[in-house]
């Protein structure tokens, strides 16, 4: 059987339960989040040889039904929400709920069946969750640093304190952890020995694109830009030449190499200080897209920063 010959289901994920549609049969389920309704699932997908499995990222909740129906054999796609919004509004479907959800997401994956399924791979799953982790406590430490520059009661200001401390001590944590990982895992440990090597880069810029940006090295340029979010987009129409934007990406990702971007562009690097002499942040987009680029050239060829190789124009 063939990619394109592979039936395929639908799911709609939420906390409790998923609902599944295959179009083709107009079949439909509704099973609950646990170990039988994971198992009642899979075996009418079975009775029906469904041989791909589409949902969408639903905060985590679709991680541990993509993990089962992998088990079971199946390959899965995990999509993004409004790509499947977007689509069933352009067929003039304006109506939402679960039910219409699983169908509006088998239909979607049948009209853009080329795109590939997702590898299992549970070493990676492990450290973005640990980066993520990491990047929201990074997060919630920002705004409380944030919030010291403001005046309060002292009783605020010594909660403030005890929860700086508590986070730094769980950063540290969550950072132990990661780098055991990237050590204990040659593929990582490769991976993150390239991107430290790039002048202004360090552990935590390796840490970010480890667990956020796994396709490095195995995708084309152009790709790797998408990826990121800092590959421009025309908007134009007609004689009408509209200013080129960036979209999409993965935002979190992007937001944790902005400032490694500031700093290799502004004083650690000068191969991307020319970059600089534009437009603040539209200088920093074209750093970040140019050492994605770059980076991805480095880790597909397995080579380290050469200033000399990787001179940029």
């Amino acid at each position: 059987m063939t990619q394109d010959d592979l039936v395929v289901v639908g799911i709609d994920v939420a906390k409790d339960k998923i609902d599944a549609c295959i179009r083709t049969v107009t079949e439909r389920k509704t099973c609950p989040t646990t170990a039988a309704g994971r198992r009642s699932l899979i075996a009418w997908l079975r009775k029906h040889q469904v041989g791909k499995a589409v949902m969408e990222a639903s905060g985590g909740y679709e991680r541990v039904w993509a993990k089962a129906l992998r088990q079971a054999g199946l390959e899965v796609r995990i999509v993004d929400p409004k790509r499947v919004r977007h689509f069933a509004e352009s067929a003039g479907r304006l109506a939402k709920n679960d039910k219409i959800d699983a169908e509006m997401i088998s239909w979607f994956a049948e009209t853009f069946g080329e795109a590939p399924s997702q590898v299992d791979n549970p070493a990676h799953e492990e450290m973005k969750a640990l980066v993520k982790g990491r990047q929201g406590l990074l997060d919630v430490r920002a705004r409380l640093e944030m919030q010291k520059e403001h005046e309060a009661p002292a009783l605020v200001q010594k909660a403030r304190a005890r929860l700086l401390k508590k986070l730094a001590d769980e950063i540290a944590a969550l950072e132990t952890a990661i780098a055991a990982t990237i050590k204990t895992t040659p593929d990582f440990a490769k991976r993150a020995e390239i991107i430290q090597s790039v002048p202004g880069f360090a552990e935590g810029t390796a840490m970010a694109l480890l667990g956020g940006l796994p396709e490095l090295g195995q995708v084309s340029d152009e790709v790797a830009a998408a990826l990121m979010g800092v590959a421009p987009y025309d908007d134009d129409s007609g004689k009408r030449r509209g200013e080129r934007c960036i979209k999409g990406g993965r935002r979190w990702v992007r937001n944790a190499l902005y400032m490694p971007c500031v700093g290799a562009a502004t004083l650690n690097n000068p191969v991307f200080k020319a970059f600089y002499e534009r437009p603040p942040k539209v200088a920093i987009v074209a750093c970040m897209r140019k050492l994605i680029i770059i980076l991805n050239t480095m880790i597909a060829r397995g080579e380290t920063w050469d200033p000399k190789k990787y001179r940029v124009a």
